[in-house]
């Protein structure tokens, strides 16, 4: 397999981490970014005792300035970007008759604007090099919605929107951009949730339990290889057949 620098934003969270193991595992140079030094470095002491060196540039996805200069550091210290994975992504929860103006744009600055922010300045080396692999990390929400969610469900809604027009653009290029689904996975998000909540969601998902965080990363490596260059545009829902739409 080619060695390639691939960027993971969001990388030291639950799905995040898996992935960057998952890439670093086939023999990627991964990068991350992060916005809180001491959590970032205590993470990435966590990586190189597992073997896993990361390259670590700071970094606000939401801001499309910060997002220009985390590029160029990363380029700077890893090489051209070829493999991006939008994995950056919160939560605000809350009915949409409570909820307030903050609540919603943060959760779209940063899980759909991001995308942009980030994006925008690996697409054209991309298509330079007439190569490039792009995964947005969307959610079941976006697919089916979620009472309390109509900020993240839009949000992970718009990043197939995205994914589907960049994907018809940058085909010719021999860039592929498709969409990752997640359901319900035990990270520390998930798993925080109260124990009763827990189980009345696990008990909808026919497979009877919750996803993990490998399973996701597996799904992106396979987007990011030389055999998926026929794949661009798609949508993988990982669920447990927690929703089984189209």
């Amino acid at each position: 397999m080619t060695q390639r620098t691939a960027l993971v934003t969001g990388g030291t969270g639950g799905i995040g981490s898996a992935i960057v193991r998952y890439l670093a595992g086939q023999g990627h140079r991964v990068a991350t970014n992060y916005r809180d030094p001491d959590k970032a470095e205590a993470w990435r002491k966590a990586m190189a005792a597992d073997g896993i060196e990361v390259c670590m540039v700071q970094g606000d996805v939401c801001d499309p300035v910060a997002c220009e200069a985390m590029i160029r550091a990363i380029e700077a210290k890893c090489g051209p970007v070829d493999i991006l994975v939008n994995n950056a992504g919160i939560t605000r929860d809350t009915t949409f008759h409570k909820m307030t103006y903050e609540q919603w744009t943060d959760v779209v600055n940063t899980n759909l604007n991001a995308c942009f922010n980030v994006t925008r300045p690996v697409i054209e080396g991309m298509r330079a090099r007439k190569w490039g692999r792009i995964v947005q990390i969307s959610s079941i929400n976006g697919q089916k919605g979620q009472y309390g969610q109509a900020n993240y469900a839009a949000a992970k809604a718009g990043m197939h929107g995205f994914t589907i027009s960049l994907a018809q653009e940058n085909a010719k290029f021999g860039i592929t951009v498709n969409t990752v689904s997640p359901g319900y996975v035990g990270t520390d998000m998930v798993m925080a949730v109260p124990e009763e909540v827990r189980e009345k969601i696990v008990a909808q998902i026919p497979v009877g339990r919750l996803g993990r965080p490998d399973e996701i990363a597996h799904a992106v490596a396979f987007f990011t290889g030389d055999q998926a260059s026929w794949i661009t545009g798609a949508n993988l829902a990982i669920n447990g057949g927690h929703y089984m739409g189209w």
